[in-house]
């Protein structure tokens, strides 16, 4: 996912008004969530709001992750699919083989499924 011009203009304001520490933590934040929708648009085969032919998925929601770094904790949203959860590399949640996707299974019971 690019940033757009407004949203980058409103990220750049928020790292003039933040001390260092802050702004590393501001901008590190940002490349993450950019890397994670990034990772699943190419998964699901559409960037965000676009429809096209090739898309395998639909998005459905999102839900809170705290990363920790030395720079501090950042707050993600990591996206979800109709299908099930993606956890996405970006974020080190992956197995070194590839994604992972966790899937609900008949009867409720939940089936995980690893991509190689």
């Amino acid at each position: 996912m690019a940033l757009d011009q407004s949203a980058l203009l409103e990220v750049l304001d928020a790292l003039r008004t933040a001390d260092a520490g802050e702004r590393i933590n501001q901008a590190c934040e940002v490349v993450y969530q950019a890397l994670i929708d990034a990772e699943l648009g190419a998964k699901i085969g559409a960037a965000l709001h676009e429809r096209t032919e090739t898309r395998t998925d639909q998005r459905n929601g999102s839900r809170p992750r705290s990363l920790s770094m030395v720079a501090g904790d950042l707050q993600l949203r990591i996206p979800q699919l109709r299908s099930g959860v993606v956890l996405p590399g970006a974020a080190g949640a992956a197995p070194a083989g590839g994604s992972v996707l966790v899937r609900g299974g008949d009867g409720g019971l939940p089936a995980r499924h690893f991509d190689a």
